[in-house]
């Protein structure tokens, strides 16, 4: 395993990239770069295809700067999503297995009694105008700490030994829904009483 990093080595440039794909600068989205750049360090590189396959156990906002530094996106079917409610990735190299888990150190995303304060406060809309100022300090200091912070104190990397590899992304016929007449991926389809139903219009009828 390569030598872990002190601070984060994305360009100041790709980090901006990331930030317009995303929406908006968090401390979530900062610890999604730094697990990414350990990705492109043990696994890398960029993805261009389905060489590299991510499995997130979150689906919090660090798991677009996944998507944007390594390439591994829902659509491509490299990017697959288990709702664990972790703060974790497994990077898995095609060619060759290699594979490193990423997971959130213990308290690493702790936040201080008067950011958890005043985060509540924005969120049920009863903070004033110093409040949301004073919030949006933090966080900017907390986003540029995570950034700056050695590697081992955010994030506890384990290669894995004969990682399974998730298959190749599949094309599946679709097939029209019997009672919303919407195309459905076959193998989601679900019978009742003779019909082909997709999975909304099953729960609805069964």
């Amino acid at each position: 395993m390569a030598e872990q990093r002190s601070g984060t080595v994305v360009d100041p440039t790709a980090v901006e990239e990331i930030v317009r794909f995303h929406g908006h600068m968090c401390p979530g989205l900062a610890m999604g770069i730094r697990a990414a750049e350990i990705a492109l360090r043990e696994v890398g590189p960029h993805s261009s295809d389905e060489e590299v396959v991510a499995l997130t156990e979150t689906d919090m906002c660090g798991v677009d700067a996944i998507q944007y530094l390594t390439g591994c996106t829902f659509g491509k079917g490299n990017l697959i999503h288990l709702d664990y409610g972790k703060n974790a990735y497994t990077f898995v190299r095609r060619s060759d297995g290699k594979a490193v888990r990423v997971s959130t150190q213990p308290g690493a995303f702790d936040r201080s009694p008067e950011h958890n304060e005043l985060s509540t406060k924005v969120r049920e809309g009863s903070a004033t105008d110093e409040e949301r100022t004073r919030y949006k300090e933090l966080r900017a200091n907390r986003v540029e700490a995570i950034l700056l912070a050695p590697e081992e104190e955010l994030h506890a990397v384990e290669e894995l030994e004969d990682a399974q590899i998730p298959s190749m992304a599949r094309i599946h016929n679709s097939v029209a829904c019997a009672g919303c007449g919407e195309l459905t991926m076959e193998t989601r389809v679900r019978r009742l009483e003779g019909k082909k139903l997709c999975l909304a219009c099953f729960e609805r009828e069964r």
